[in-house]
């Protein structure tokens, strides 16, 4: 790419840094004064705000308008379809609204969930499918990406009509609820998510896809900033918004990037703690039982219903430590989509 390429993409990244944080804070204040908080248990029930993902979706919806508009005013060449980025953000803005309406579902008592009582109640198992399949139309009506994908080994494989109609919002409904299922512990979410975007941007750096090196870095730079809010000890809990909101942006990433393999390596961590709650029959949670030395105890013992118990039965540990080791399990999954991509492909 040339220098002013990179400057297309350096600018939205900063527009989006900003207006992230104006969210946060704002978000942060307004939550909690509109009793949109969550109770957490792992510190004898503090109370934070809650939906810290409305603020990623407006500072990603933003800094892609910066680029849009930049484009639509002849400021530079466009080297990204104008379509394709409308369709993202609009895609990443429904679902995370989708996000915002289970995270504002919030009862006057306590309510049985997963495995333990909470305030929120939450969408109906069925529900977020099926409100999440919106998120995916717009993706779908632009029929974005492309229908051939090169699978290592196995070469070529053009899907066709297939892709448009059928990968693409099983893709779209699966990342954003499987992304949704790890989420218990203080800046797990919001740093493996930083890593799984930053490892995308690499990719479209490197192998030359800008329009996914274009949606990465907005969405790296809106989840950097929300990070710092969201990290040990927390501030704002990311919520459902932020969840469904970014595994979206994470997979729409992928299908306009053409990167959906080394994505898929990426996402495996979700891919498996999907598996493990499967197990569990969705009726599991990743929290810990906190204990009167500040370390964290797995909540089924040797049972496995999550990474983060196959982490807490490692050795006692906080809760910033679980949330480390989660982010060294995706640092290793991303390390291994380039090591596949170098050697295999």
């Amino acid at each position: 790419m040339s220098y002013s390429t990179y400057l297309t993409l350096i600018v939205p990244a900063l527009i989006t840094l900003v207006v992230t944080y104006i969210g946060a804070l704002f978000v942060n204040d307004y939550m909690k004064e509109a009793g949109v908080t969550f109770i957490e248990k792992n510190k004898k029930k503090v109370v934070h705000a809650s939906a810290g993902g409305v603020a990623v979706a407006f500072g990603f919806a933003i800094g892609m308008m910066t680029y849009i508009f930049g484009a639509s005013f002849g400021l530079y060449k466009p080297a990204a379809t104008i379509d394709i980025l409308f369709a993202v953000v609009l895609s990443v803005v429904l679902i995370a609204f989708v996000g915002f309406i289970d995270d504002i579902n919030v009862k006057s008592s306590s309510v049985k969930t997963t495995g333990m009582s909470d305030v929120r109640k939450g969408l109906k198992q069925w529900q977020k499918p099926l409100l999440t399949f919106i998120g995916a139309i717009p993706l779908m009506a632009i029929n974005a990406g492309t229908s051939t994908i090169g699978f290592p080994i196995l070469n070529v494989l053009n899907l066709g009509i297939i892709y448009p109609l059928v990968i693409i919002p099983l893709a779209v409904i699966f990342a954003a609820n499987a992304f949704n299922l790890l989420g218990g512990f203080d800046g797990i979410i919001s740093g493996t998510g930083l890593i799984a975007s930053l490892g995308l941007f690499a990719y479209s750096v490197i192998w030359g896809t800008y329009t996914g090196a274009l949606v990465t870095a907005v969405l790296s730079a809106a989840i950097f900033i929300f990070f710092l809010f969201n990290k040990y000890p927390i501030k704002i809990l990311a919520g459902d918004s932020f969840t469904y909101g970014v595994g979206a942006a994470l997979v729409a990433s992928m299908i306009v990037g053409n990167m959906e393999i080394f994505g898929i390596v990426v996402f495996a961590p979700w891919i498996l703690e999907f598996l493990f709650h499967l197990r569990g029959k969705f009726k599991t949670t990743d929290l810990g039982i906190p204990q009167s030395n500040g370390t964290m105890k797995p909540p089924y013992g040797k049972k496995i219903y999550s990474w983060t118990h196959i982490i807490m039965n490692i050795k006692p540990m906080k809760e910033w430590q679980v949330s480390q080791y989660m982010w060294g399990i995706e640092v290793l999954f991303v390390a291994l989509a380039f090591a596949l991509k170098i050697f295999v492909h």
